[in-house]
């Protein structure tokens, strides 16, 4: 009956067997992988457990115990009760990559890879467990192994489904997107349900800029599982990055109603192009967090030590050709190396480019860790006895939130990448400025926030070039009034564009000078101005130019538009370096005040509106005073050398001055608490 199927009828059969041999270890047993079978687990370890308790010397029944003790989460059970199996049956291979996968359950990755390893030297055509070597390495970031142990996998069993997605997230994670396209869609043409390897197609079509393809592959997702978790937001992203925004109002709101009823709906960097409510953001990291990235406390607490300088760690997947790194380089190499360590550890790949090779020389001692796993580069920075870990991604593509879930140093602080509250209290403090968070805003962050004189560091060695654009070689008229914005176009929406298209209606010359990351984003902002009554000429699209140049491009446009609610950040500091002044409306939200931020610290307060309304007024009056304009661009200049903003040197301190009250308060056995840095 049992292996007809007929669990049922087998139950009662073997229930009647043990009313009369209470102890008949075939009956015990038998019942156990039935009551299994019928996903009954607590009471399949109760009988199989009984079974043993006659007969001890069955490798099977430890075997099947363990499967049922893991089926209940109880992997260390499972492991004792592997053990013993394999004790009484050392060349089973089954049993061995069972046992491998409660070690990957435990988190114990390198021995899984090791009991992995057995299994496929009892059985090398064992395809599950090169499959399993597989996740067990990438687990350890170990990505070029892993694609080793999936391709073996998939030599012996073509139609491996879940072997073909992980080889696609292997290749991914080894910079190869476009090798681990066909990956996903092999692994769907196998098994055409199968949702994880649709999102990871998406997310990769996303990368190499695929929008429309990433939205029809978004769309199937959630046709196949409409709760995915965060995927929502991901299919909202890539619609807006490609100007299409159909029915935007109506699924923001309902993404925020979802996240508000605590739904895994939205992923925290999505959510700050969407919406200007701090309480909001901090809910959807706090949902992240509590899914991906809780407190893990497999290292155990971790402890202080004094030092004669303090030894600062800076994590980031951006030490490379990247914003980041842009505005960071000069500060790691202008900090106080009689006061201050510094060390970097490198999550992202080298790309080669010189700006790496400027950063990892800029560091005490620079950590390629992109290949080891959280678990390794948290314990690697509690030996090198980290005092501060800063955490420049968060939330951000590539960010390893994972290591500071586990307390890589006694301090944990956010700054730079992700622009708000991570929500957790394994961040102790958050970097700011009172312009981004002033008091009546601070209650809505989990972090203690450190007050900075300005929030944003930049290089001053980054060159302009020399090259003059003119006008006319970038499809602008000569005499026209050049509003620009070259922000992401995920951040631009309908309520700013509106307001954008209704300033060129009321400055009859002027012109918007644009960012086009693909090619859908001009037809569609185009459209959508004919649609308003704008004539789509008067709206003109820039490509990507190499740096020097992009911000030599600057020099041809009269005024900076800014994005809300997210700001233009490391671009609206681009456009100021270059000369060019930027006009912003200051929200609620972190990501909504940055811009504020920077103009406070360059001078230029007077840009900053308090009001949609305001911003609008003020964008049409400046560009019908042309002497305003080159007062402006004239204090611009000047500022350019003495104001905060710019002043690295002076930044190096402030940020070295928060530094020190982190560590004294941690020295004297105090709780983080909020720090205001005096100028």
């Amino acid at each position: 009956m049992q292996n007809a199927g007929h669990f049922k009828v087998a139950q009662a059969l073997y229930e009647q067997i043990l009313r009369l041999q209470p102890r008949n270890f075939d009956a015990l047993h038998l019942s156990g992988l039935v009551a299994a079978e019928l996903n009954e687990p607590e009471r399949a370890v109760e009988l199989i457990s009984k079974a043993i308790a006659v007969n001890a010397n069955f490798a099977p029944a430890h075997h099947n115990l363990a499967i049922a003790l893991a089926e209940l989460g109880r992997f260390e059970a499972a492991l004792h009760a592997y053990d013993a199996a394999i004790a009484l049956a050392a060349d089973n291979a089954k049993t061995h990559n069972d046992r491998g996968n409660a070690l990957a359950d435990l988190g114990q990755n390198e021995a899984a890879v090791e009991a992995y390893d057995r299994a496929i030297a009892l059985d090398p055509d064992y395809a599950e467990a090169h499959y399993n070597r597989g996740c067990a390495q990438a687990a350890l970031s170990r990505m070029q192994a892993a694609l080793e142990s999936y391709d073996h996998a998939l030599a012996l069993r073509p139609d491996y489904a879940r072997a073909w997605n992980n080889r696609g997230v292997a290749l991914e994670s080894l910079g190869q997107t476009e090798a681990a396209l066909p990956c996903f869609e092999r692994a769907i043409a196998i098994a055409p349900n199968y949702p994880d390897a649709v999102n990871n197609l998406a997310f990769a079509q996303t990368a190499l800029g695929r929008h429309p393809e990433a939205l029809e592959s978004f769309e199937t997702l959630l046709s196949l599982q409409p709760d995915y978790p965060f995927v929502a937001s991901a299919r909202l992203r890539t619609q807006i990055s490609i100007g299409d925004w159909r029915d935007l109002d109506a699924r923001c709101a309902d993404l925020a109603a979802r996240i508000e009823r605590g739904e895994r709906v939205a992923r925290p960097f999505d959510a700050l192009a969407l919406f200007d409510s701090p309480s909001l953001l901090r809910e959807t990291a706090r949902i992240w967090v509590e899914a991906r990235c809780p407190p893990n406390d497999a290292l155990g607490p971790v402890h202080a030590a004094a030092h004669e300088r303090i030894r600062i760690g800076y994590f980031s997947p951006d030490f490379r050709n990247h914003a980041l790194s842009a505005l960071t380089a000069e500060l790691f190499e202008r900090h106080d190396r009689s006061r201050f360590e510094i060390c970097g550890f490198s999550l992202g790949r080298d790309d080669g480019s010189d700006m790496r090779k400027r950063v990892a020389a800029a560091f005490d001692r620079f950590v390629d860790a992109h290949e080891r796993s959280d678990v390794e580069v948290a314990r690697l920075a509690r030996s090198m006895e980290i005092d501060i870990a800063v955490d420049l991604a968060g939330f951000t593509h590539g960010g390893r939130t994972g290591i500071f879930a586990l307390r890589a140093a006694p301090v944990q602080a956010s700054w730079l990448g992700y622009l708000g509250t991570m929500a957790t209290d394994y961040i102790d403090y958050l970097l700011a400025d009172a312009t981004i968070v002033p008091d009546a805003l601070r209650d809505n962050y989990v972090e203690k926030i450190v007050r900075l004189p300005s929030y944003q560091p930049n290089d001053t060695r980054r060159a302009i070039a020399h090259r003059t654009f003119t006008r006319e070689e970038l499809g602008l008229k000569p005499n026209a009034f050049v509003f620009c914005s070259f922000n992401d176009t995920c951040k631009l929406n309908p309520t700013t564009f509106e307001r954008w298209l209704r300033i060129l209606s009321r400055v009859e010359t002027s012109l918007l000078f644009l960012y086009a990351d693909n090619d859908l984003v001009p037809g569609n902002l185009r459209r959508e101005a004919r649609a308003r009554g704008v004539v789509p000429e008067r709206l003109i699209f820039g490509k990507r130019l190499p740096a020097t140049e992009y911000l030599a491009r600057y020099r041809a446009a009269d005024l900076f538009l800014d994005t809300l609610p997210y700001n233009g950040g490391a671009t609206a500091s681009d456009a100021l370096w270059a000369g060019l002044p930027v006009l912003t409306c200051a929200g609620q939200a972190f990501a909504s005040r940055l811009s504020a931020s920077l103009l406070n610290a360059v001078g230029l307060p007077e840009l900053v509106t308090d009001s949609p309304e305001a911003y609008e007024e003020l964008a049409v009056s400046l560009a019908t005073m042309p002497e305003r304009m080159a007062d402006l661009r004239h204090r611009l200049a000047e500022n350019r050398a003495t104001a905060p903003l710019f002043d690295i040197g002076r930044h190096a301190k402030s940020i070295e001055a928060a530094y020190a009250e982190m560590q004294r308060r941690t020295q004297a056995g105090l709780p983080p608490a909020h720090i205001d840095v005096i100028p």
